[in-house]
């Protein structure tokens, strides 16, 4: 029996196909939309499976190129998640959230990126920053999805009163810390943290805590506006004490102009020795009497 000759590239060739994708799919997803699917498609898959109660929080399993991340999910009537809120994972999701578009059942998905938050480090809106904490993310997907399609459809929601709180107090910094949140929409918000180390979103998407440092633009911006502000300040300050002063120079000025008028008032009484008589309830200058008598220049004229 002839075996058949094989060609070396051709047998090259097929070892390759045989060793990339079972090396490719051990790789981690470089891109947070990508994890985002990923997740999503897993939650809904244990949804339909093994999780079927209203308002039960439950976990499930990940593929190997998510190791590190961690994710649990919770089913909710509109409704009820409209009037009575929900808390997730780091997550506490106020009432008066509403879907649009409108749904029935909400599948809300919370996320710990863990490793992978590294993804978000390179976003060239937070360039500037230092991640310092494991990137969350809460989304919201229609529960009411067809059996065999197991891509979720993502559902925004409109915050209406009390903003969403994510709790980061375990990660307590000594040095100043903000909140950094990822919209969906691709923007990068900069907030301060509350007192109680917890950061307030109105809206979905992934949050993390960070502080200034690490490159330059963001906390250029940061630097630069605090400097503006130092500016605007020490500029209004002196335009006040401009202020000031002149309102005291004009009242000293016055005060001069006043006291010189009494002044040439007093030296005027001086100078005419008028004495003072009373007129009625009135004190007034009078002049004294003449102290020579009138005498007639023509004599022809005296009485005789």
């Amino acid at each position: 029996m002839t075996l058949p000759r094989i060609n070396s590239h051709h047998l090259l060739f097929s070892i390759l196909m045989i060793i990339t994708p079972s090396t490719s799919s051990q790789q981690a997803p470089q891109d947070p939309l990508l994890v985002d699917r990923i997740v999503a498609d897993a939650a809904v898959r244990s949804y339909r499976t093994k999780h079927r109660k209203t308002a039960v929080t439950f976990g499930f399993s990940l593929p190997p190129t998510l190791s590190g991340v961690s994710a649990e999910a919770a089913r909710y009537r509109a409704g009820s998640l409209r009037r009575y809120g929900a808390t997730i994972g780091e997550f506490s999701v106020p009432p008066g959230i509403v879907a649009h578009p409108h749904v029935k059942r909400l599948l809300v998905v919370s996320q710990n990126l863990g490793n992978l938050s590294s993804l978000y480090s390179s976003h060239a809106n937070v360039a500037g920053f230092e991640i310092v904490s494991p990137v969350l993310g809460l989304l919201f997907y229609n529960a009411a999805v067809a059996p065999r399609n197991s891509s979720a459809k993502i559902i925004r929601i409109l915050v209406a009163e009390n903003p969403v709180r994510v709790n980061f107090s375990a990660n307590t910094m000594a040095r100043r810390s903000f909140c950094a949140g990822f919209e969906l929409d691709g923007n990068v918000r900069i907030t301060d943290r509350t007192a109680s180390g917890v950061c307030e979103a109105r809206g979905q998407g992934h949050f993390a805590v960070v502080v200034i440092g690490g490159g330059g633009g963001g906390g250029e911006r940061i630097k630069a506006g605090g400097w503006k502000v130092v500016v605007m300040a020490a500029v209004a300050g002196a335009g006040g004490a401009g202020l000031i002063g002149l309102l005291v120079v004009a009242l000293a000025s016055a005060r001069r102009k006043r006291n010189r008028m009494a002044e040439m008032e007093r030296r005027a009484y001086e100078d005419e020795a008028l004495r003072i008589s009373m007129v009625g309830h009135v004190r007034a200058p009078t002049a004294g009497m003449a102290r020579t008598a009138p005498v007639l220049e023509h004599d022809e004229y005296s009485p005789s």
